[in-house]
């Protein structure tokens, strides 16, 4: 909470704002820093050993309490009464045109089906999706994202699972058939998508 409030801070001065010592301070952050929670920089101040700055790591910050999620599903739902489904679907269409364009460019170079479906679950990663892929006895491809970063808004609107969906059929081509067979909002422990060239 001091490192939040405050911002980087050497172990002597977290423990001054503690009311504790520096070395106390100093072992709970290398308790922290085993989790992953902190992390420190070394600055150096003149002669004499560097001076240790301690910050918060993203994995901390996520510790934080965070809105976004309800807020999200807030707007959609302003956007759905005050301007109607229509507005929403216009919302929707437009992610989705947006999402296909940057996939696509990605694909630009990307010609066999295995390196397509690697680059996408690399992008999907990226955005928070936890994807990863593997290739199936029968010769087809799984697509699997294992977290769904979306899912507040995926939940009070389908139309962007719709519109994922979409866009997987999308950038991966005309004679490729996608089909989802797990589904997160669905009550799913996962998204997952099978993928195999179309007969």
């Amino acid at each position: 909470m001091t490192l939040k409030m405050y911002g980087a801070l050497s172990a002597s001065a977290i423990g001054e704002a503690l009311g504790t010592t520096g070395e106390a301070a100093r072992q709970q952050l290398a308790r922290l820093a085993e989790e992953g929670l902190v992390a420190a920089t070394s600055q150096a101040n003149g002669v004499g050993r560097p001076t240790q700055s301690w910050a918060l790591t993203a994995a901390a910050q996520s510790r934080f309490p965070d809105t976004h999620a309800a807020l999200t599903v807030q707007l959609l739902d302003i956007v759905r009464s005050a301007l109607g489904e229509s507005a929403l679907d216009t919302i929707i269409s437009t992610r989705e045109a947006q999402t296909t364009a940057v996939y696509q460019t990605a694909m630009d170079s990307v010609t066999s089906l295995r390196d397509k479906v690697a680059t996408l679950a690399d992008l999907r990663s990226q955005e928070g999706y936890m994807a990863e892929w593997r290739e199936q006895a029968d010769g087809s491809l799984l697509l699997l994202e294992n977290h769904c970063p979306i899912c507040a808004a995926a939940t009070a609107c389908q139309g962007f699972c719709r519109a994922e969906l979409e866009v997987f059929r999308d950038v991966l081509g005309p004679q490729i058939e996608v089909t989802r067979q797990e589904h997160i909002v669905s009550g799913g422990r996962r998204c997952s998508y099978a993928i195999r060239e179309a007969e």
